[in-house]
């Protein structure tokens, strides 16, 4: 698990309070344990919830919070507290920080500030070794269509990122109705995505771990519900609550998302900082990337995230040729996967990974070179993209040629 900041925070004012979680939770270091309104409970869920850091606002109260800070410094010492004012009187700051608080931080709050005053408490606590925080990768594995190795393709994925003793991998199966990745994992869970969801409101980071089922690679699991009826449960907020301290807590996140592009996967896709989308080199499959490249134009950045990973290369019955389909797309494509259809149907019928199945395999070497591209053996750098042929012509204007209908509504 990367190490994670876990912070309780006190702000009897609404407003102030609000602004404060919103710049916490946009924080991949960080975990917000809970929030409190009133200066008097603040103390006991200290000690339920036992942080590492409490940000205690000192406006609506001066007197009362800084006693509190003094009381919690004596009684739970192991929570690192923050002080934190519209203020900047030097006799407040002063009282503050004999009080026991380690930093005090002037509302409101900018970005490196808080990041700063966070990163010098998590070096204490974590020391500076090359264990210490890394921002999560998420990855969002979408499929073209159905059937063209999304789930293999993420499951398979993980697995390999899940070998480097450095990283921390999980999984989600968010095809929440007829996912299978825990087919391919030979895994019976315990918890279910489903499960997590219902009890999210006193989750922890703890607690998730123990929900998660763990493959022998190492890759973490949270399956799909087991009865059609628990889908209903699952909303866009909860997965937000879901994502979040997944985020939290591990160095990579892979979401196997379903074909039809919900809001659920759409939740998926946002937080993802990588968007994996799979296809093959058929027409059908080809004309949806244009279609879906095409919508997610219509959000700022989201194009500029998607990686198209070209599956069953070499298949050459049908197939239309890679440099038409690049020429025609008006993108690189980030990775080939070669067809090996035997050892991937003895993959998934055996429900083991094909770091164990087929080790010497081109197709996992094919994986464990995407995963170094990726940055999976922390930190490498993306390598050259496979061979390339001139873009030519702006991307829309090529999409567009590829897609009929916009270019009869353009004649």
């Amino acid at each position: 698990m990367s190490n994670v900041l876990r912070l309780a925070l006190v702000d009897p004012n609404d407003s102030s309070r609000e602004q404060l979680k919103a710049m916490l939770l946009g924080m991949d270091s960080i975990w917000l344990e809970a929030d409190c309104s009133r200066y008097e409970f603040f103390p006991d869920i200290v000690e339920q919830t036992t942080p590492d850091v409490g940000v205690v606002s000192l406006d609506s109260n001066p007197t009362s919070a800084i006693n509190l800070i003094t009381r919690i410094t004596n009684e739970c010492p192991q929570t690192a507290l923050l002080a934190a004012s519209e203020s900047s009187d030097g006799q407040q700051i002063l009282k503050a920080i004999r009080a026991g608080a380690r930093e005090f931080l002037t509302l409101p709050l900018n970005d490196q500030e808080l990041s700063e005053a966070l990163d010098r408490i998590s070096m204490a606590k974590f020391g500076g070794g090359s264990t210490g925080s890394r921002a999560c990768e998420v990855i969002a594995v979408a499929g073209a269509t159905g059937g063209v190795g999304s789930t293999s393709t993420a499951v398979n994925l993980g697995c390999v990122l899940a070998e480097e003793p450095r990283n921390s991998v999980a999984l989600v199966d968010l095809d929440i109705a007829l996912g299978d990745a825990d087919v391919f994992l030979d895994a019976i869970p315990d918890y279910t995505l489903a499960d997590v969801v219902q009890n999210i409101s006193r989750l922890d980071i703890q607690l998730l771990k123990r929900s998660l089922t763990k493959h022998a690679s190492g890759l973490y699991l949270l399956p799909r519900p087991v009865e059609l009826h628990d889908v209903a449960g699952i909303d866009a907020e909860s997965l937000r609550k879901v994502i979040g301290l997944l985020k939290a807590s591990f160095t990579h996140l892979i979401v196997d998302l379903s074909k039809t592009y919900n809001d659920l996967d759409m939740v998926a896709i946002e937080a993802a900082s990588r968007v994996m989308l799979i296809t093959q080199l058929d027409l059908p499959c080809l004309r949806n990337v244009v279609r879906l490249m095409m919508s997610f134009d219509e959000t700022e950045g989201l194009q500029d995230k998607v990686d198209i990973i070209v599956n069953r290369a070499g298949l050459d019955a049908g197939q239309i040729s890679l440099k038409k389909a690049k020429e025609t797309l008006g993108r690189d494509i980030f990775a080939l996967l070669p067809n090996d259809y035997r050892t991937m149907v003895e993959v998934r019928n055996n429900g083991v990974p094909l770091i164990t199945q087929a080790p010497k395999a081109a197709l996992t070497q094919a994986f464990r070179d995407m995963a170094t591209r990726i940055g999976g053996d922390h930190g490498g750098q993306a390598q050259d993209a496979p061979e390339e042929s001139d873009a030519g012509p702006a991307n829309e204007s090529r999409w567009k040629r590829f897609w009929p209908g916009q270019a009869k509504a353009k004649s």
